[in-house]
């Protein structure tokens, strides 16, 4: 059996179910956010869960009262006006999201709690995303200074409608489980303290069917997905120009501050 825990020591992992991997986000002092390690141990990972042949679905989910509080402040300042560190970040955010989408196996996510950046990039890539009741689905990039990228434009239109789409992505609006739910941001919403077990039968469900056809079926379904390829290159490349500004500078320095932040009133654009 695959040593997922040497290979990926800032994620945690266990086997509720026969071939049944779960995934989880283990840092709750920071309400799981993602550190640079965790950024690329994040999307690494799901090359060798393509490959390993004793598992047949994966739940990820996030220790504590949190799914990922998404990148955290050090990982954006480590980026911000950093041109090399950037271009790695660009590379590494594409290849978080085509990785997952062309991982053959069937991803379901548990959202227990806030869910945003890139931890929400696997939150809804999944290909059963299940939310507990206290679940707060939120991208604040414009909020940070930054376009929508991660995987934002790929599929949340597709999702939920472009309409709600440009309201939550352009006001940062957090979407509770229920709404994500009525919206079609997510598979399912349930009850906090069934989440856990749900996930589980889900996932089981997915191990114990026919897996060439269950992954086959994902496989069509996530054309969707690679055919919106180039307007997702495009989003996530607009959020790393972006981290060249000054607009994030501010962005990271208001919420460090707990204040509402005083962008630039002018754009050239």
């Amino acid at each position: 059996m695959f040593d997922y825990a040497t290979k990926y020591p800032k994620l945690s992992f266990d086997y509720p179910a026969d071939r049944v991997l779960r995934i989880t986000f283990d840092r709750p002092e920071t309400y799981n956010s993602v550190d640079a390690e965790t950024h690329t141990q994040m999307t690494d990972i799901w090359i060798d869960i393509d490959r390993d042949q004793d598992i047949n679905a994966v739940i990820v989910t996030g220790r504590g009262k949190a799914f990922s509080a998404g990148g955290d402040f050090s990982l954006i300042e480590g980026i911000t006006g950093n041109f090399d560190t950037v271009m790695k970040t660009w590379k590494e955010a594409k290849d978080l999201v085509y990785n997952i989408i062309n991982c053959n196996k069937i991803i379901i996510s548990a959202i227990n709690g806030p869910a945003a950046g890139a931890g929400l990039v696997v939150g809804i890539l999944a290909d059963i995303s299940i939310a507990g009741k206290r679940a707060k689905i939120v991208d604040g990039h414009p909020r940070l200074g930054v376009a929508a990228g991660d995987c934002a434009a790929i599929i949340w239109p597709l999702l939920c409608g472009m309409a709600k789409a440009k309201y939550y992505l352009l006001t940062c609006k957090p979407i509770s489980g229920e709404e994500a739910e009525r919206i079609g941001m997510v598979s399912m919403c349930v009850e906090d303290d069934e989440l856990e077990q749900i996930s589980i039968d889900t996932a089981t469900e997915m191990a114990t069917g026919s897996q060439s056809a269950l992954r086959w079926t994902k496989y069509s379904l996530n054309n969707w997905l690679r055919q919106a390829g180039p307007i997702f290159d495009a989003s996530t490349a607009l959020e790393m120009l972006g981290f060249m500004g000054d607009d994030v500078k501010e962005g990271v320095l208001s919420h460090r501050e707990k204040r509402a932040p005083n962008f630039r009133k002018d754009c050239p654009l």
